[in-house]
């Protein structure tokens, strides 16, 4: 994730020291170029790729600008990219799916329970400044939010889950696994985690239009944050839903197999995998 946020940012092309212009003329030029001794004019901007800051000359001081804030930017998006997907992580190995309707082979319904990430993502997130600290609430409380709010539109959309239950030999359907699928073939609306949701709320509740490059960094976050979103609804499958429930219809020797009805579904912790 933090390479996808680093792209994105690298992509604002900032040139530093922020709105510099050359001096021309004279005085001006000449004043310059006297003001610096030969070894100061030419020097080595931080090398990383892709490059969050560009300087707007090899001028030393114009380079330790770039170096500085690449260092410091570069290392918040790393930090708070580690800390979402830590806390990603381990709400992905706890939660669970609930209360899906089971009838015959099909599931429908259901909702998804897990730990709410923003005290996960606040409890790893940068926190080393003031600054940092307020960034970090912010994107971890939008993003907790976020998050919230699109696993609960996560519903089985009538799949068939539960081949064997057309007609089992029982009058109770033992827990039995539903058929994997990807969660991406569940119902969903993901429009609370797309950047184009995020961005704004995190501006607006960081509430301080002066913070420097606070809208880049919230963009890159958002940013990758979606884009990690779409592979993990690809690649991510939905198992261990079991499912279990009766066979009213069951009356050996006469009628020896029969569909659930009304049976239920519930996935044991870890189940996306």
């Amino acid at each position: 994730m933090k390479q996808l946020a680093r792209l994105k940012f690298s992509q604002n092309n900032l040139r530093v020291p922020d709105q510099w212009q050359q001096p021309t003329g004279d005085p001006a030029g000449d004043h310059y170029n006297n003001a610096f001794k030969p070894e100061e004019k030419s020097t080595t901007p931080a090398m990383a790729a892709p490059p969050l800051f560009t300087a707007h000359s090899m001028n030393k001081y114009h380079t330790d600008v770039q170096k500085m804030l690449t260092s410091k930017i570069g290392g918040y998006i790393d930090g708070i990219c580690d800390a979402i997907c830590s806390a990603w992580s381990t709400w992905q190995s706890a939660a669970t799916m609930v209360g899906v309707v089971v009838n015959a082979v099909t599931a429908t319904g259901g909702q998804v329970v897990g730990p709410p990430l923003t005290p996960l993502i606040l409890a790893q997130g940068p926190k080393a400044t003031p600054m940092e600290l307020k960034y970090t609430t912010t994107i971890a409380n939008v993003i907790g939010t976020a998050w919230l709010s699109y696993t609960a539109t996560i519903k089985v959309p009538g799949l068939p889950w539960y081949p064997a239950f057309a007609a089992f030999p029982s009058p109770v359907a033992p827990p039995t696994p539903n058929v994997p699928c990807p969660v991406v073939t569940l119902t969903q609306v993901p429009v609370s985690v797309k950047a184009a949701t995020m961005k704004p709320q995190m501006i607006g509740q960081l509430a301080d239009p002066q913070a420097q490059y606070h809208q880049q960094l919230f963009d890159c976050v958002c940013d990758a944050f979606e884009k990690v979103h779409t592979i993990w609804q690809t690649s991510t499958m939905v198992t261990n839903v079991l499912g279990t429930g009766p066979v009213p219809t069951f009356a050996p020797p006469y009628v020896p197999v029969g569909p659930v009805v009304g049976g239920v579904g519930t996935m044991t912790p870890g189940g996306f995998v």
